[in-house]
């Protein structure tokens, strides 16, 4: 499928907002404070554990003895569930929709008619009695094809727990953003090694890293309340690390871009993988990347394996709107 040409240049980058928006356009990242309430961000913990307890591994969220891979459902890095239909529950499309959201992403591309992802949660358990988990190799990448110029995807972090600097979260190099032209014309070798399996993705080296480092930019670990939303452009190098402490994480993965971003082919697509409850990439108006591969857990066939969500999502005119089978 021909990939969007659409243009990001609808947001001026170099203008003074006097807000949040100033430290997303000068470091690639930005926390958007308090955008959810507090006793919604309680309902969506809840709903994510009640989402664990209905696999039949028999996890109780009671019994610290149940908090094991053994008693999960299939997931990666950390606490990042991408299965199952997960992205179409009835409760991640009530987080898409908090308002305080569709606020604070409307307010970045001045619109209202947006687009939103298809993408998963993160449910990191702290491993209880047992001794903390293992530090995983870090895998810093963008998700932004380095051939497409401009803001054109900005990633989102819907933040339900307290996020400290010793809690498992996100890591961003800061002022990476404005450095990727420089980076990509200097090292035109890397723009053909291959990906994720998706366009959009471009993982970096050590010494690819320490280029970036050597210009004066640091890799920070992004912290946020109960209720914020951590927001960065695609083109920021970032990636996640696993918790030192004892605490949970527990996140929803959003992204949003002007509706007007797509073309009528993939407003198409994006209805059918809406109406198969199927995920796509971080990416709401372009390369709709799904996956069909067959499923493991544990190194076995993954028995629990789902083609429709739990609860299925209530179609408002928003939600349909969002997934793009309702024209605005």
């Amino acid at each position: 499928m021909p990939h969007s040409t659409a243009s990001a240049y609808t947001v001026d980058t170099m203008k003074t907002y006097g807000d949040w928006r100033d430290d997303l356009f000068q470091n690639g990242f930005a926390v958007v404070k308090g955008a959810i309430p507090q006793e919604r961000c309680d309902y969506y913990i809840d709903k994510m554990f009640e989402w664990i307890e209905r696999f039949p591994w028999g996890f109780d969220r009671n019994d610290r003895s149940t908090w094991g891979e053994e008693h999960l459902p299939t997931h990666i890095k950390g606490g990042m569930y991408h299965g199952y239909r997960v992205q179409h529950e009835k409760f991640m499309w009530e987080a898409r929709t908090e308002p305080g959201v569709i606020d604070a992403f409307s307010k970045l591309w001045c619109t209202n008619e947006l687009l939103v992802s298809f993408d998963g949660m993160n449910l990191t358990l702290p491993p209880g009695d047992k001794s903390l988990l293992p530090q995983t190799q870090p895998w810093p990448h963008i998700d932004q094809d380095p051939e497409r110029h401009g803001m054109q995807c900005v990633q989102g972090i819907l933040n339900f727990a307290p996020n400290g600097p010793d809690d498992g979260g996100l890591l961003v190099m800061k002022g990476s953003t404005k450095l990727m032209p420089e980076f990509f014309r200097a090292h035109p070798q890397v723009i053909g090694r291959p990906t994720w399996g998706t366009r959009d993705w471009f993982g970096f080296e050590k010494d690819e890293v320490k280029w970036f480092e050597d210009r004066g930019c640091e890799i920070l670990k992004v912290c946020a309340d109960p209720g914020d939303i951590i927001l960065w452009d695609s083109r920021t190098m970032h990636f996640n690390c696993v918790p030192k402490t004892q605490n949970l994480r527990a996140i929803v993965y959003a992204c949003y871009t002007p509706a007007s971003f797509a073309g009528p082919d993939t407003l198409r697509q994006k209805a059918d993988i809406f109406d198969k409850r199927l995920g796509t990439t971080h990416w709401p108006h372009d390369n709709l990347f799904t996956e069909h591969k067959p499923k493991l857990r544990l190194g076995k066939e993954d028995t629990a394996e789902r083609n429709r969500p739990f609860e299925e999502p209530l179609e408002t005119p928003l939600v349909l709107k969002l997934a793009g089978k309702m024209a605005y």
